[in-house]
């Protein structure tokens, strides 16, 4: 597949070298010389320095030919983004994507705008993160959690404390247990992920990936070992898009939201926008405005500041005076590890999040949704089944299905099921696949 990315920026430059390794052919564009030339010497790809709504710059970087064109210049050049990707669709780009800043955009109504546009898809970083958080406050055992069919299934990712019932026992062993409501999928292991068979052991430390039924989801959280929190005081620190969005959604759930922001124009602005949210001007690093603010009372502490730095050391401050969830945005992928060692129960990176957003566009239309997910190179891929697929073709055990892919689940109707190796496909089934990336392009080939 032909890409084409305009902008070399932390979003595009971590695309380039994902959709790289997919060995795609990818073209990346923009107006900063030195930032793509670094870029061009890191990875195999075409680099043309110019701007992205320019018609010359396009037809040079071969718009005409492009399957894909996805505009991620930095949120402050949206109108960029939406200019160069219509441009890029009336020039001959089979599916045009582009990144935003404005919520409003998004509206249903607003969407149908951008369609006539010519743009198939728009994404909204910061949004996509913040939704994500919420659904973290409400499935406070879990690093992260994922609805599918308005829960029929679910993803739950958690990390196996020393008091769990799964460590040191089998997944045969636990199979019981797990009674058909939720399958273990993956874990991962001092980095290296495991695809489980019977016979594989779990280990204190572990990452667990599980696929479970809306009725097996307490069940399977409860093997955590981990304690669930009920959330009724929360502290964000960070006042830009991200905790904006978490604040305002928040604070109609909750007794008490803080939010720290060290810009006093910022202050202003949410403290006229938010109903219910007390904003205080301070630097969340300072652990002695922390105590003054009564962090040790909190249940959840959520740390989104543009600084990775300053959301890790605020996130140990939160951990010493014994908050029991937190939640940090770490956008360094070299400290997102680290970060999870130092006590952070999830790591959010927009950078990942964008990446499984498009990357479904690289696949079959078949593909619903994709999530790259934190601690692991995999992926979790919803397919809604074709007619004529070859998943439909037998039981799963017969089908030679990748060895690095299992299936988690699908939902049939308003029904929901656990997938074994006697399970059947059928077609139209919304089914929840776990793949290693070198399996997503057979996986693929199955729901053809």
């Amino acid at each position: 597949m032909k890409i084409i990315i305009a902008g070399a920026g932390e979003v595009g430059s971590h695309l380039a070298k994902m959709l790289t390794s997919e060995h795609h052919d990818i073209t990346v564009i923009d107006s900063d010389e030195e930032r793509i030339e670094k870029l061009g010497v890191e990875s195999d790809i075409i680099t043309v320095v110019g701007q992205s709504t320019s018609i010359e710059t396009l037809v040079n970087a071969g718009i005409k030919r492009a399957d894909l064109f996805i505009a991620v210049c930095p949120d402050q050049d949206q109108n960029i983004n939406i200019v160069s990707a219509v441009l890029a669709k009336k020039l001959g780009a089979k599916k045009v994507t582009a990144r935003i800043n404005n919520e409003e955009y998004q509206k249903s109504d607003n969407r149908l705008l951008f369609t006539e546009l010519g743009i198939d898809s728009l994404f909204y970083p910061e949004k996509i993160a913040a939704n994500e958080i919420i659904g973290l406050l409400k499935q406070t055992s879990a690093s992260e959690f994922m609805n599918y069919s308005h829960g029929k299934l679910q993803l739950i990712v958690y990390r196996l404390e020393e008091i769990s019932p799964m460590a040191n026992k089998t997944v045969g062993e636990l199979k019981e247990y797990m009674a058909g409501l939720f399958r273990c999928v993956a874990l991962t292991r001092n980095g290296e992920t495991i695809i489980p068979k019977s016979s594989t052991k779990f280990k204190a430390g572990d990452y667990v990936y599980i696929v479970t039924k809306k009725e097996g989801a307490a069940n399977a959280l409860a093997l955590s070992g981990r304690e669930k929190v009920a959330i009724k005081k929360l502290m964000i620190l960070g006042g830009g898009r991200i905790g904006e969005m978490v604040a305002r959604n928040m604070e109609k759930q909750v007794e008490c939201v803080k939010l720290i922001e060290h810009k006093s124009e910022r202050c202003a602005f949410l403290s006229e926008t938010l109903d219910r949210t007390l904003v205080i001007e301070g630097d969340g690093r300072n652990s002695d405005l922390l105590m003054d603010e009564d962090i040790k009372d909190m249940d959840a502490f959520i740390a989104v500041t543009s600084s990775s730095e300053t959301n890790i050391l605020s996130s140990v401050i939160a951990k010493r005076m014994g908050v029991p969830r937190i939640i940090a945005e770490v956008e360094n992928f070299e400290y997102m590890k680290l970060a999870e060692e130092m006590g952070v129960n999830s790591v959010i990176n927009k950078k990942m999040i964008t990446a499984g957003r498009i990357f479904r566009f690289t696949l079959s239309n078949k593909v619903r949704s994709i999530k790259v997910l934190n601690g692991t190179d995999a992926e979790v891929l919803e397919f809604i089944v074709n007619t004529n697929s070859r998943i439909t073709t037998g039981a799963l055990k017969d089908l030679h299905f990748p060895e690095n892919a299992l299936i988690g689940g699908y939902i049939r109707g308003n029904e929901s099921f656990i997938a074994n190796s006697e399970s059947v496909i059928r077609p139209y089934d919304q089914v929840v696949v776990f793949a290693a990336p070198e399996a997503v392009g057979k996986v693929d080939k199955f729901f053809l």
